[in-house]
């Protein structure tokens, strides 16, 4: 068995249209969106009677995926919050940008707020993490030179 590529990364949030339209703000394109449901969901996710809502968004480049889930039923179960960075477990997803600044400045514009600064590292990154809906920390990166 050989991995071919990282298929997507999965988000389960309460309010997905907030979550979606701050994803679609920053240059994703929605693939697909609808309800799932039914054996194969409930088989797949070791769960019973499963009704959920997805958002599957798309990277410029083609390349990255995000899927966004609103479960129905289960209720979803309360996580990570507005956890830190350094909190165990996924909860983090990184976009790379071709101008950091503008992009830091368009979401300012919108509200959002770093997690603490836009830093160069060395000669090789810009990068700053920022806090969207439901915690969801996005790290930002611009590659230099």
């Amino acid at each position: 068995m050989t991995i071919q590529r990282l298929e997507n990364v999965g988000i389960v949030v309460e309010d997905l249209e907030a979550v979606k339209a701050f994803f679609v703000d920053l240059g994703l394109t929605v693939m697909g969106e609808g309800p799932a449901e039914g054996e194969w969901v409930d088989r797949v996710g070791g769960l019973e009677g499963v009704r959920l809502d997805v958002v599957m968004l798309r990277t410029p480049d083609g390349n990255g995926r995000l899927e966004l889930m609103r479960y129905r039923a289960p209720a979803a179960l309360d996580g990570f919050g507005h956890a830190p960075p350094n909190t165990l477990g996924l909860h983090r997803v990184g976009f790379a940008v071709d101008d950091i600044d503008a992009a830091v400045a368009g979401l300012r514009a919108r509200g959002v707020r770093l997690v603490g600064e836009l830093v160069r590292y060395e000669d090789a990154y810009k990068l700053c993490y920022v806090r969207g809906p439901e915690g969801i920390i996005v790290m930002l990166a611009e590659q230099l030179g």
